[in-house]
C-alpha cells in the first residue's frame, strides 16, 4: 500500500466522493442531515467550489479515494469574507491514520493564498477524535452552541473551532 496522494478533485472522483459523504451520512454525527446525496447534488457542488475558486481535495491510495476536504465561506455577508469553514470526511476504513489531519493541513496554504484570515471547523462535541486533530493542527475551541442540531434522535452541541491562518493578508 502506497501513501495516499492529496490532489484536487475531478468529476471521476464523484462517486467515491458520494460514496464517503452518504457513510458520514448515514453512521455519524459529522453532518446534521439524514438525507443522502447524489451525483447530480456533488457535481453542483463541486462547480460551486470551483466557480468560486475553493479547493475540494482528494486523498487517494491503491485502494483508491480515502478522504476529501474543501472549504467554503463562513458566511455569506461581506464582513465574513476574510474566513472559511472547512469540511473534511475520511473513508471509515481509514479513520483515525491521520488521514483527516492532512487534507485539513492541505487546505491551508490554499486558504492564505486567498487572503483567508481565520478557518473553521464546526465539530459535534461527541467526537473527540476530531476535536484532538484539530487542537494539533493549531485550532482552538471558540464556542459551544448546545443542542442547536438533531441526528440519530437526539440533539446536538456544536463546537466551534478556529484557527488564525499565519501569513494571511487581508485585502
Amino acid at each position: 500500500m502506497t501513501a495516499p496522494l492529496i490532489r484536487p478533485a475531478t468529476e471521476d472522483d464523484l462517486p467515491a466522493i458520494v460514496a464517503i459523504y452518504n457513510d458520514v451520512i448515514a453512521t455519524s454525527t459529522a453532518i446534521y442531515s439524514d438525507t443522502p446525496v447524489d451525483i447530480a447534488n456533488r457535481r453542483a457542488w463541486m462547480a460551486d467550489r470551483t466557480r468560486q475558486g475553493y479547493p475540494l481535495l482528494v486523498s487517494q491510495d491503491d485502494s483508491g479515494i480515502t478522504g476529501l476536504a474543501t472549504f467554503g465561506d463562513f458566511r455569506s455577508f461581506p464582513g465574513y469574507r476574510f474566513t472559511v469553514e472547512h469540511s473534511v470526511h475520511v473513508r471509515a476504513d481509514q479513520r483515525g491514520k491521520g488521514l483527516g489531519s492532512a487534507l485539513v493541513a492541505a487546505l491551508f496554504d490554499p486558504a492564505i493564498a486567498l487572503g483567508k484570515h481565520v478557518m473553521i471547523g464546526a465539530i459535534d462535541a461527541e467526537n473527540p477524535g476530531s476535536l484532538r486533530f484539530h487542537q494539533r493542527l493549531g485550532f482552538f475551541e471558540s464556542g459551544r452552541l448546545p443542542e442547536v442540531g438533531y441526528k440519530f434522535g437526539s440533539f446536538r452541541t456544536l463546537v466551534f473551532m478556529q484557527k488564525i491562518l499565519a501569513g494571511a493578508e487581508t485585502r
